[in-house]
C-alpha cells in the first residue's frame, strides 16, 4: 500500500492530518483533501460520498471545488490555506453578449483571494480586489 501525501494539519479537529486520497467521481479523475480521521465511502460510484461510522472527523476540500470557475486546486494552494497565507487562483467566467441578435460568449479571467471554510473547505473572497500589475 502506498504511503498517502499529507498537506498539513487539519483545521477542524485536534489530532488529524490533511491527506490526499485519489477518487473517481462521475468517471472523471480528482483528489479529495481529506483528515486522516475522516473516513469517505460511497456505493453509488462515485456520485456521492459518506462518511463511515468510525469517523471521528468530517473536513474535506475537493480539488475540483472551484471548477465552475475554471480552477482546480493545487497542493500548493491547499498548502497555502491551512497555513493562512494569501493565496490568489486565476478564475474565469463566461460574459455573454449580444450582437446581431446571436448570443456570445466571452471569457474573463479574473484573481480572487482563497481562503479556509471549514463548511465548505474553501472559498473565494469576491468582495476584495487584486491590483492587476
Amino acid at each position: 500500500m502506498s504511503k498517502l501525501r499529507i498537506l498539513g494539519k487539519c483545521p477542524s479537529c485536534d489530532n488529524g492530518n490533511l491527506e490526499v486520497r485519489k477518487k473517481e467521481v462521475s468517471g472523471k479523475k480528482v483528489e479529495l483533501y481529506a483528515c486522516s480521521n475522516a473516513k469517505w465511502t460511497t456505493e453509488d460510484e462515485g456520485e456521492m460520498f459518506e462518511l463511515t461510522k468510525d469517523s471521528t472527523c468530517s473536513f474535506k476540500i475537493w480539488q475540483n471545488s472551484l471548477g465552475r470557475y475554471g480552477y482546480w486546486l493545487k497542493h500548493s494552494d491547499v498548502r497555502g490555506i491551512l497555513n493562512q497565507e494569501d493565496v490568489i487562483v486565476e478564475l474565469s467566467s463566461k460574459k455573454i453578449r449580444f450582437e446581431n441578435n446571436k448570443k456570445t460568449f466571452k471569457k474573463v479571467k479574473y484573481k480572487k483571494y482563497i481562503s479556509l471554510d471549514i463548511e465548505y473547505g474553501v472559498s473565494i473572497l469576491f468582495d476584495i480586489n487584486i491590483d492587476e500589475d
